[in-house]
């Protein structure tokens, strides 16, 4: 069904899934697996999620930690093919399998409640429903931060999300900033064609060697789930899971190209400048800083707690149990995400069947 653009009609329905990365295919197919009337609604053109917009000369040799989906093996493609590509052609195999209603491109542009209904407002028209999926993730709002002086830098910047490849640093003079899997791999990859780089980062660098055991996942996930359920904004998996230290990066660190540097005070004209007096000339600042989740559509249901974030028991909004977030906090990584789905399949649907009884059952819940 995913080949067909708005092939579902706007109206009424079980359940509203926003978004077709893995966290919302998979709460997609457990849904389909339980008969619920749902839709998904992807805002990009085509199947893939996030890794549409990964950098083209991301390969699946250095991609992290890839699940399969539930219900479908992951056939581990060619370690130099692109992971913009292979990934994407996996999602779209998936939902033509097992015929998913994803509905693209819609965009979402905010979601209020309606009394017993939510309403889900969207370039397309407006579905309502009793339930919704919000499977969002993060990538169309990268993070830039702000420094004293950043205006008037002469060269380039750019953000992570940008990046398309090391040909475009060839001869430049490179700062990179940040401390997560993105800002490495980048630089040790533009290294070569650039002048000279220089790594700077808030914190110093947590490098971990060995295998991502389940029992290290298990106390990463209580770490970020720990800040959900307080209501704060969530710290990411990878930043609480580490840098791993492999040998490339061992290699990285021993020529110098990862050699760490504090967060600079301020940005000049022509480069950037610490309160020692430092400066390093620079034509390009990469900004490898993350993204922060993207939830502004569900401003309207003012779900936000006093600390900032969405106060979430599991996947279900604490304040509003229609409601379930999935790749959101503890369950933004690929195996989570398929746990998440599942899980809030589960409740929502037991949610609203309890809810339902006096109106009648939740279509085709069992």
């Amino acid at each position: 069904m995913s080949a067909r653009t708005r092939s579902v009609d706007v109206g009424g329905t079980d359940v509203v899934v926003i978004g077709a990365g893995q966290a919302g295919l998979s709460a997609s197919f457990f849904l389909r697996k339980r008969n619920v009337d749902h839709v998904v609604l992807d805002a990009n053109d085509a199947p893939g999620g996030a890794w549409l917009h990964r950098w083209p000369s991301l390969r699946m040799r250095t991609v992290h930690g890839i699940h399969e989906l539930p219900g479908m093996p992951f056939e581990q493609p060619a370690p130099d093919e692109r992971a913009n590509e292979a990934i994407p052609d996996y999602f779209a195999r998936y939902e033509r399998l097992f015929d998913l209603p994803v509905v693209r491109p819609v965009n979402v542009t905010s979601v209020q409640d309606d009394g017993e209904l939510l309403k889900v407002e969207t370039s397309d028209g407006v579905w309502t429903t009793r339930g919704l999926i919000n499977a969002t993730g993060t990538w169309r709002r990268p993070f830039w931060p702000h420094y004293q002086g950043q205006s008037t830098f002469l060269g380039r910047q750019l953000h992570t999300a940008d990046y398309r490849g090391p040909e475009d640093f060839t001869g430049k003079r490179v700062v990179v900033v940040g401390g997560g899997a993105s800002a490495t791999q980048q630089l040790m990859e533009l290294a070569p064609f650039a002048a000279a780089t220089r790594w700077v980062t808030r914190h110093e660098p947590v490098w971990r060697e060995g295998p991502f055991t389940e029992e290290y996942g298990r106390w990463v996930v209580g770490m970020v789930e720990e800040r959900v359920r307080a209501g704060l904004i969530p710290r990411s998996v990878v930043g609480v899971t580490g840098l791993a230290l492999t040998d490339e990066t061992r290699a990285a660190i021993e020529s110098g190209v990862l050699r760490r540097w504090p967060v600079f005070s301020r940005i000049t004209p022509t480069g950037v400048e610490w309160d020692s007096g430092e400066h390093f000339s620079a034509d390009v600042i990469l900004w490898a800083t993350g993204f922060r989740h993207d939830l502004d559509h569900l401003a309207p249901l003012h779900l936000r707690a006093a600390g900032g974030g969405i106060q979430v028991d599991g996947t279900r909004v604490v304040s509003d149990p229609r409601i379930h977030l999935v790749g959101y906090g503890p369950s933004a990584s690929t195996i989570g995400a398929n746990r998440a789905g599942r899980s809030a399949v589960r409740e929502l649907t037991r949610y609203l069947d309890d809810a339902g009884r006096g109106a009648g059952r939740l279509s085709g819940v069992r």
